[in-house]
């Protein structure tokens, strides 16, 4: 029953005022900020799943809404608006992507062209999610639902579920836990359902990319769960939502995959917050092995992650290299927050060196 209600519910809820003092989420695909509420002792907070193609909110994939003859002749003014805006968010010029996506969605209320207008408001959801400004995403992610579920989209559809899993989001930075763990929950057993429906399902009839789509939205589910969980020291639930979602990343995208080495970290995290510093190693090991194969973009923090758990297992001078490397990464790579953060570790590993002779 909460499966079958949640969305519509979660579109007729009110926006809250965001919390004074809160920081404001980061970008979706932006690394490099340390989770919320955290000692410092083991890491950074990011979102890294690959998005479901094919979904309302994908920024990156084609405008699979609109006409293909419109969209490959260019002349269409909406989709130019919102190729322009994409561009923007992916140049990380969010005011100019909303000014372009206010003028797109203008023009779209004009023509009466209901896909532009649930594309672009979902569009603008994410750029105000991006920007921090969570009532307005919650309103916008709210009214592209409504136009979808007005339509003929289920409710267990990738797009209203991924946008369901965004407002979890919203209530979980807003410390609205009710609705945070609400969401999550509606999110994850949907997907689980979802999933074992397809299962058996020919390719002629749902295509293999398709099912692994869905697999990966409940992979970012879980990894999203995760962090919230970890976030309010929930530490053995978030355990379990962590190996699922790297279960899910080692199957459908590989060992080797950038997804699967971050979640092999955070996994690592969790352990080494719980006292299981030795299983935390052998995990956070293998990902900085797999870090270093691949020239993975996060090593310096995955090296972050090692050394923390090395000193935590009182390895003190391994720790120091180690960090030493992550350092010299962070500093390579121009991420002025990460070298802060190494930094203040070195110092709180010199002084559990001196406390322990």
């Amino acid at each position: 029953m909460l499966a079958a209600a949640l969305p519509r519910v979660l579109c007729r809820l009110s926006a809250r005022r965001y919390p004074a003092g809160l920081r404001p989420p980061r970008a979706a695909w932006r690394g490099g900020a340390r989770a919320e509420g955290g000692s410092g002792r083991t890491g950074f907070e990011r979102r890294r799943w690959a998005r479901p193609v094919g979904g309302a909110l994908c920024f990156l994939g084609a405008f699979s809404l609109f006409p293909r003859d419109a969209e490959e002749d260019g002349e269409d003014a909406i989709i130019l608006l919102l190729k322009r805006a994409k561009l923007s968010v992916m140049k990380g010029e969010l005011g100019e992507a909303e000014k372009l996506l206010h003028e797109a969605l203008r023009l779209s209320h004009q023509s009466e062209n209901r896909k532009a207008i649930i594309y672009t408001y979902s569009m603008m959801a994410n750029v105000a999610f991006m920007q921090g400004q969570l009532d307005n995403a919650e309103k916008l992610y709210k009214a592209s639902m409504s136009y979808l579920l007005a339509g003929d989209t289920k409710e267990d559809d990738n797009a209203i579920l991924e946008m369901s899993l965004k407002l979890a989001s919203i209530y979980a930075a807003q410390k609205q836990h009710k609705l945070a763990l609400a969401g999550y929950e509606f999110c994850i057993l949907t997907l689980e359902e979802k999933i074992a429906k397809q299962k058996d399902l020919p390719e002629d009839v749902l295509p293999a990319e398709e099912k692994a789509n869905t697999r990966l939205l409940l992979g970012m589910s879980l990894d999203s769960y995760a962090r919230y969980l970890l976030n309010i020291n929930q530490l053995s639930a978030a355990q379990k939502m962590y190996e699922k979602a790297l279960q899910i990343s080692k199957d459908v995208q590989g060992e080797t995959h950038a997804q699967t080495v971050v979640l092999m970290s955070d996994l690592a995290t969790v352990l080494d917050a719980q006292g299981h510093h030795d299983e935390a190693y052998s995990y956070v090991k293998r990902a900085a092995e797999l870090a270093k194969e691949t020239q993975h973009p996060e090593e310096h923090m995955v090296l972050n992650n090692l050394a923390a758990i090395l000193m935590h297992k009182e390895d003190f001078l391994q720790a120091k290299q180690v960090y030493k490397e992550a350092l010299k990464q962070a500093q390579q790579k121009g991420d002025v927050a990460s070298v802060q953060h190494i930094q203040e570790e070195l110092a709180e590993l010199a002084k559990r060196r001196k406390g322990s002779k």
